[in-house]
């Protein structure tokens, strides 16, 4: 029997973090026990420079975290906010003056910085060289295996291992969310512009075949793939695509809703939400820029913006705090969690979703199934997910997005084409269902050499 090794390294250290990709691994591993298929799935993660089956994903019922995970978790969230008052500290006098002020302010915050990096690197190293035997069992690999690389592998150190299995016979599968840190690498971290083009170069050599998480960007991938390697490398590798789930799987934990999210829907005004980390590419300047101009016309909507504080985002959070609407008509909410996005999601009037480019845009899903209409940035991949049953508007004109909540507001109906009453989407029980047998349908048809002759639109619907 084919077993497929679903790595989820990431999540199984980091249980914690609740973004994108960690939700979908989490939710993979959950319903693979309805994947119906003449394979095996195991998941798995790596080491010590070893791989291990694993039992628990998630930390044992009743168990904390070790001590070395809980210091990890505090100490980077503090080193988050030390480097974003250093930023703030940066535009004030004289360093806003001085290129020497900055750089001594720079020197010194560096060396201060010392007392949280170097505990946070020992309870880094402690993380990964911690093996749970009641969370992981070692186990061998066999010729014919397939490795499927589902989690953020690019922040991983097992090159080495995966080479070893690949001697071995096992093959390597990769699931690619996007490209962004190839293709705009303007809205990302400089380190993961350089961690990320370093895995990829990897990959591109290793893998026998990729799954993207749309069509969009699994003929993007191609493209880059025949870029880099050429198209009879290419055509040597098979190519395809599985959609996401949206179901929030942490929305039944124990947690209260967020006092102040209550209050925010019980008052009765018109509410959009915005749902996704605070970061250049997903454009909450835009939405900024939109809503001044709806509330300087006296527009009563309010803007409520859901997500953690992530990178390159300073001057975005310092206008925020600064906002005279702020707490007023415009709601900001970093720690929610999914008992309380589950709330917002059933009470908003709409979504809405600026970004610049995805993958995907898990939260058009999240809130389209639960008939919360969505207004998005004009991009080939919304429309893949969203098709006629979404609102678009123009990236460099704020004031399309404002027409659009106006003309919602006046009329009381939707401006996009069909209702969202009609849209459907699979759960991640599909979803899962869907990974698994297109990989082992590759395994039979391969080498694809890249898109399938059809593409049906909205495949993800049921």
């Amino acid at each position: 029997m084919t077993r497929i090794l679903i790595e989820c390294t990431y999540v199984f250290e980091h249980p914690e973090v609740n973004s994108g990709i960690q939700r979908v691994v989490r939710n993979v591993i959950r319903n693979l026990d309805a994947v119906q298929a003449e394979v095996e799935c195991i998941p798995v993660v790596f080491l010590r420079g070893r791989m291990f089956r694993v039992l628990a994903l998630a930390p044992l019922s009743g168990r904390d975290l070790p001590w070395h995970s809980r210091m990890r978790v505090a100490l980077e969230q503090l080193r988050n906010d030390y480097w974003m008052w250093h930023a703030r500290l940066e535009r004030r006098w004289p360093m806003n003056r001085w290129h020497n002020a900055r750089r001594a302010l720079y020197m010194l915050c560096k060396l201060a910085s010392l007392s949280f990096t170097l505990p946070l690197r020992f309870a880094t190293y402690a993380s990964r060289n911690h093996v749970v035997p009641e969370r992981v069992q070692a186990m061998e690999v066999q010729p014919g295996d397939q490795l499927l690389l589902l989690d953020s592998s690019w922040h991983a150190d097992f090159f080495p291992v995966a080479e070893r299995l690949k001697a071995q016979g096992v093959g390597v599968v990769s699931v690619i969310y996007d490209l962004i840190p190839s293709t705009h690498p303007q809205f990302c971290d400089a380190g993961l512009v350089r961690v990320f083009d370093r895995w990829f170069d990897w990959i591109a050599e290793m893998a026998d075949g990729f799954m993207c998480i749309s069509t969009t960007i699994r003929d993007q991938l191609r493209a880059e793939i025949v870029r880099r390697r050429g198209e009879a490398v290419a055509g040597q590798i098979w190519f395809d695509h599985f959609y996401l789930g949206s179901e929030l799987d942490l929305a039944d934990r124990p947690g209260r809703i967020d006092p102040r999210l209550l209050r925010l829907f019980e008052a009765g005004a018109p509410v959009y939400l915005m749902v996704s980390t605070i970061e250049p590419r997903k454009n909450h300047a835009y939405l900024l820029d939109a809503f001044e101009r709806l509330w300087a016309r006296g527009s009563p909507v309010h803007l409520c913006i859901i997500g953690r504080v992530g990178w390159k985002c300073e001057d975005l959070i310092a206008r925020i705090r600064r906002h005279p609407e702020l707490n007023k008509r415009l709601h900001v909410f970093h720690k929610l969690n999914d008992r309380g996005l589950e709330h917002a999601y059933a009470n908003a009037k709409a979504l809405v979703f600026p970004s610049f480019v995805e993958g995907f845009g898990l939260p058009l899903v999240e809130a389209m199934q639960r008939q919360l209409p969505a207004m998005a940035s004009d991009i080939p991949v919304f429309r893949e997910i969203g098709g006629d049953f979404m609102a678009y508007f123009d990236l460099d004109q704020p004031d399309s997005l404002a027409a659009l909540v106006e003309r919602f507001e006046e009329s009381g109906q939707f401006p996009a084409l069909r209702q969202v009453s009609e849209w459907r989407w699979i759960g991640w029980r599909e979803a899962s269902q869907q990974l698994i047998a297109r990989v082992v349908q590759a395994q039979w048809q391969q080498p694809l050499g890249g898109a399938p002759e059809k593409d049906e639109q909205h495949e993800g619907c049921a």
